[in-house]
């Protein structure tokens, strides 16, 4: 794949990504809003040229901030989505769809891709959005898709807002505030994410594909914490209020099969050698 276009390069994800696909040899052009490249502008991609496939990974994607400015998610996730699809259709190229969990409250775990979807929060039921474009493109135009679903991606540099972050900052001080300790996730690094899309950038593609993207296996917010403070020497003291979310989900995990078949493709970093990296205990 000579011509590879990512979108939100200067993210979290994106930036782990366009560092592997230096390593792969991968030839690819980053585009961002950090650099004032606005993908709900079609009039600024259609500038672009010689495109093979597109990494869409550019989103607004804080789910708090979905309930406060849901037209701004909309807004910017579905319409940025549209634009990549229909740059894809005029450069017969291939897209990479990042999406998101939007399988609710599991009715069975692990969750597979054929597990009934439930999105339960504006950003969630943008992705989804995203998905129905991606696949009436690939009805419509042909246009081969494949979209993942990550569960809960973590690594160094993500945004301060999110669990491991938190926990780590609060470790700081002493004190780690939190509120249910008792909610599971499954938790995949961002390393894993960056070389499953370079696994799908390289793969000979014509139909649409979903995978989910995890490890098998979840930790409940207590036990993250126990893990991060092992790596400090100093005392750190824990507190929880116990207070539950609205529609908690207590337990997910993802069924990685799919992947593990398609591509051949196993995570290769733990939870416990993923929080050294971040914390450089390693």
């Amino acid at each position: 794949m000579s011509n590879v276009l990512i979108t939100g390069s200067s993210g979290f994800v994106g930036k782990v990504l366009m560092s592997e696909l230096q390593k792969e040899n991968i030839s690819a052009q980053g585009i961002d809003i950090a650099d004032g490249f606005d993908i709900t502008d079609f009039s600024t991609l259609e500038k672009l040229t010689d495109i093979d496939c597109i990494v869409h990974l550019a989103a607004k994607s804080f789910v708090p901030d979905s309930f406060t400015k849901p037209r701004d998610f909309y807004q910017t996730n579905i319409s940025g989505t549209l634009n990549v699809l229909e740059l894809a259709r005029k450069h017969n190229a291939s897209v990479i769809f990042f999406s998101s969990y939007l399988y609710g409250a599991p009715e069975y775990l692990p969750i597979n891709e054929e597990h009934r979807l439930d999105p339960h929060n504006p950003y969630a039921q943008s992705k989804l959005i995203g998905e129905s474009l991606c696949c009436a493109y690939h009805r419509d135009f042909g246009v081969p898709v494949i979209i993942f679903r990550p569960f809960n991606i973590y690594g160094k540099n993500q945004n301060s807002d999110f669990l491991i972050p938190t926990i780590i900052k609060q470790c700081e001080s002493g004190l780690i505030r939190l509120k249910d300790s008792r909610p599971k996730r499954d938790y995949i690094h961002v390393s894993d994410v960056a070389k499953a899309i370079c696994l799908a950038i390289k793969k000979q593609n014509s139909n649409l594909e979903i995978f989910n993207l995890g490890t098998g296996v979840s930790f409940s917010v207590k036990e993250i914490v126990e893990l991060i403070i092992n790596n400090f020497a100093k005392v750190i003291n824990v507190e929880y209020d116990n207070k539950q979310r609205k529609n908690e989900v207590l337990d997910c995990y993802a069924d990685i099969t799919k992947m593990k078949n398609y591509f051949g493709w196993t995570p290769q970093v733990s939870l416990s050698e993923g929080l050294k990296s971040i914390l450089n205990k390693e």
